[in-house]
């Protein structure tokens, strides 16, 4: 790897450690949602002070060359993101629905204590 592309994925994961590091302390982004950006982040910088371990890490997982290895972890780490997010969006809908139905119940217990008062 060429120290210019070295230097400029370094400065570029630091600059986006910072920048989510900056959200979660401004509590823009949550914690839970961010230790995997955060995981990706140390270790591409990991690979731009040690280019050597990609080398290692092709060999070692049985892939011939080292691009391949790097295509093949950015497609783990997208999958990983998009399950975390689907997890969230999951989550997220549930509570909605219960809220709704939560917010209906209200709803029809106000209106039935109305009618009473109002046949009173």
């Amino acid at each position: 790897m060429e120290a210019k592309l070295q230097m400029l994925l370094l400065l570029g994961c630091l600059t986006t450690l910072v920048f989510i590091i900056n959200m979660i302390r401004k509590e823009k982004l949550e914690l839970k949602y961010s230790l995997l950006w955060i995981f990706i982040c140390i270790s591409i910088i990991f690979l731009c002070v040690f280019p050597n371990s990609i080398n290692a890490m092709a060999n070692l997982m049985g892939i011939i060359t080292p691009i391949n290895a790097l295509f093949f972890w950015g497609l783990v780490s997208s999958l990983i993101i998009n399950f975390q997010l689907t997890v969230a969006e999951s989550r997220k809908s549930k509570k909605i629905k219960e809220l709704s139905q939560a917010i209906a119940l209200l709803e029809k217990k106000i209106e039935c204590n109305g009618n009473q008062n109002k046949q009173r």
